[in-house]
């Protein structure tokens, strides 16, 4: 057997075991946890979530849990994106943003299921949001608070789906507009990485 067919058998057997754990995610994490949407489930087991992943996590990619991407940074467990997926509720109408860890795993699922999208970095909000406004935000991790900039480019009847952080617990919530500002209710508790751009001012306390 020459290096390339080696390669090539390896990459094979990979890529099979990838793909039965993708079904695995889906039939064990999203099922029994509520998340049975087809079109969740379809988009979720059409995009490889190892390819998403540093190179060292691609064998833990559909575990149930958050994986590093470095600087800081984590992907969400598959539940999380199951969840945030159905809460939103795209359609094809939708001009949907993404606010991203880093990670465009999100983006390549909700892609396929809005009319168009984009992708800003968490820290880059303040000059990457061209759009505006948006029918449908979605944050990949959770906020303490809300920057004006995402309040802002957020249409009259549009909604956000954001992980919550109040002091050690995270709550997965759905924002909607109530005149000039977005009031999150919140859906239920479940762990989100913390994106620390969100975090809230520090403040003085005597």
């Amino acid at each position: 057997m020459t290096t390339t067919q080696y390669t090539t058998a390896v990459a094979a057997v990979s890529g099979a075991a990838q793909g039965s754990a993708r079904r695995a995610m889906i039939d064990s994490q999203l099922r029994t946890s509520g998340v049975n949407e087809p079109y969740v489930l379809a988009a979720m087991a059409r995009v490889a979530r190892e390819d998403f992943v540093p190179a060292a996590s691609r064998d833990a990619a559909y575990i149930d849990r958050s994986l590093p991407l470095g600087n800081g940074r984590f992907l969400p467990a598959p539940l999380v994106h199951g969840k945030m997926v159905q809460l939103a509720a795209p359609t094809e109408d939708d001009k949907a943003l993404i606010v991203s860890n880093g990670s465009n795993y999100l983006a390549e699922v909700l892609r396929p299921l809005v009319g168009s999208l984009q992708v800003v970095d968490a820290a880059e909000i303040d000059t990457g949001m061209t759009m505006a406004p948006y029918s449908l935000i979605i944050i990949d991790g959770a906020i303490e608070e809300l920057p004006e900039e995402l309040n802002n480019a957020l249409a009259a009847d549009g909604r956000i789906v954001a992980g919550l952080v109040n002091k050690t617990v995270t709550r997965l919530v759905v924002g909607s507009r109530v005149a000039e500002t977005v009031v999150f209710a919140p859906v239920g508790e479940i762990a989100i990485p913390a994106l620390a751009e969100f975090a809230a001012p520090k403040r003085w306390s005597f």
